[in-house]
């Protein structure tokens, strides 16, 4: 073999590793965009649940909620629409619809030291009061059951 067709044999050579190179680079930003889009993902999963635990903190620290609370709870978590299946939503709609329930009870209500309105239902008010604070109060654990499946790390 001589010179000239080494020459010419490792530039033909040249152009197909090139391709090779080329196409492992191209593939390696590909998986690296990818687990970026995972993580970003992960990360607004994750703020959506703590959200969730946050106002069932807020509830169970005070035994009730507070309008400007469940208002910015549903301003912050309004994007699980586009980040889970529909349990999720459904779920934080349950959360929110609860803790309003639990919220007009506790605006309803009256001791015994304050003027009673016309029609006012102490025992209604307050079966209403206990059955909201009794549900959201024991939702921690089932919280994080529906959401496991999404934080998990490699979870899509």
């Amino acid at each position: 073999m001589t010179c000239q067709s080494v020459v010419a044999l490792l530039s033909a050579l040249l152009t197909p590793v090139i391709a090779i190179i080329t196409t492992y680079i191209a593939w390696q930003q590909w998986q690296g965009n990818r687990q970026k889009l995972r993580f970003d993902q992960y990360e607004k999963r994750l703020r959506i649940y703590q959200e969730v635990v946050k106002i069932l903190g807020h509830i169970m620290r005070d035994a009730d909620v507070r309008l400007e609370d469940l208002m910015l709870f549903r301003a912050n978590t309004a994007e699980a629409d586009f980040l889970f299946g529909p349990e999720i939503p459904k779920y934080i709609e349950e959360v929110f619809t609860r803790g309003l329930a639990l919220r007009t009870a506790m605006v309803q209500y009256r001791d015994a030291y304050q003027e009673k309105p016309p029609g006012y239902d102490h025992v209604a008010i307050v079966n209403e009061s206990d059955k909201q604070l009794r549900w959201l109060t024991e939702q921690y654990e089932p919280a994080k059951q529906k959401f496991s499946k999404y934080l998990k790390v490699g979870a899509s």
